[in-house]
């Protein structure tokens, strides 16, 4: 996906100026409610005409007030997938998702049905009512319905902001599977930052109808550490566990973790927050954490008032945070060793 988009909108006392330019496959909108994300997309998609401005997708001019272009949203291919799925309550699961593919020109068409089922795990739904589907169930069908429009771009706008937890992380790698499988890029809407790194590779950030920064999703996590409650968010992949005194021993890497919490999955995903990672210049003489690991200092980086010290623990990457006065005093510098403690309580494991 190559786009630009240089548009104004106004509403009242709200106005939109974008001025973007981006490509890549996996591209995310951050952004507070209120700072343009769902202007921005609508006007993408033609559901919103720009007051002024220009659009072009992959060399095609969508919009153009200049040259009084204005393509129909329908001839647009862009498909999109909301926070309410929408689906139609008179239709059962298998005339939802081909409402969009009968649609479809038969040049384009590329997206085979039963493949599509196969990924989304719809098979035992397909003569179902809507009505009948758990909120997980009804969001797959309605990603389902957009994929099968064979679109040439897919838009999210916020579409786990309505779900659970545990529904939100079963959505996610459905998102990702169908877009990667059938080669569709997508804009990825959310205020999230957990979203944006595992929905997307970069992000463009919006604040009160203006993009203030385009960087990677990984990088906007770190800008952010030092201004949010709960720090940076360390994602880590787990394998099965097994019981050790009270406790279970997860591997990671090449190494294991100790936490809390058991698991039968064969992998999982858990958090770690940078605020509950205690550094230590020499190794402890005893400590009731349950997980001492040695690491080498991989970097460092400033983030409002704290400084993230990104860690390599056995190849195992962590990130810390501490003030510069902790920097100063633990010597922590570039290639020096440190000790990261973690109490076996502080993990949190991700559903799904």
């Amino acid at each position: 996906m190559n786009l630009s988009m240089n548009v104004k909108k106004s509403f009242g006392a709200f106005n939109l100026s974008a001025d973007i330019s981006v490509s890549g496959e996996r591209v995310g909108i951050f952004g507070a409610s209120g700072s343009g994300k769902s202007t921005l997309v609508s006007m993408l998609a033609g559901f919103l005409k720009p007051d002024n401005g220009e659009i072009v997708l992959d060399g095609e001019c969508l919009f153009s007030s200049s040259k009084r272009i204005s393509i129909r949203p329908e001839q647009r291919r862009i498909a999109m997938v909301f926070q309410q799925h929408s689906l139609f309550s008179h239709l059962n699961v298998k005339h939802n998702l081909l409402y969009g593919f009968k649609r479809c020109r038969s040049e384009h068409r590329r997206i085979d049905f039963d493949t599509l089922i196969q990924v989304l795990n719809l098979e035992e739904q397909l003569d179902r009512e809507v009505a009948n589907l758990s909120g997980g169930e009804k969001q797959r069908v309605a990603l389902g319905r957009a994929i099968l429009a064979n679109p040439r771009l897919l838009l999210m706008d916020e579409p786990l902001s309505a779900l659970d937890d545990s529904l939100r992380f079963q959505i996610i790698p459905y998102l990702r599977s169908v877009s990667e499988q059938f080669g569709i890029p997508y804009l990825f809407i959310s205020h999230s930052l957990i979203e944006m790194r595992l929905m997307t590779d970069s992000a463009l950030v919006f604040e009160k109808g203006v993009m203030v920064e385009q960087v990677s999703s990984e990088q906007l996590a770190r800008n952010r550490m030092g201004q949010s409650q709960v720090g940076y968010i360390n994602l880590l992949r787990l394998g099965r566990p097994l019981p050790s005194a009270g406790l279970f021993a997860y591997p990671w890497g090449a190494g294991q973790l100790l936490l809390s919490a058991g698991s039968e999955r064969d992998a999982s995903l858990a958090e770690l927050s940078s605020k509950d990672i205690i550094l230590f210049k020499q190794h402890p003489e005893a400590i009731s954490a349950r997980n001492l690991l040695q690491c080498s200092v991989r970097s460092l980086f400033n983030s409002g008032r704290k400084v993230g010290v990104e860690l390599d623990c056995a190849g195992n990457s962590l990130i810390a945070e501490v003030v510069q006065d902790a920097v100063d005093e633990l010597s922590i510098t570039p290639g020096s060793t440190i000790f990261a403690a973690v109490k076996a309580s502080a993990f949190r494991m991700l559903p799904g």
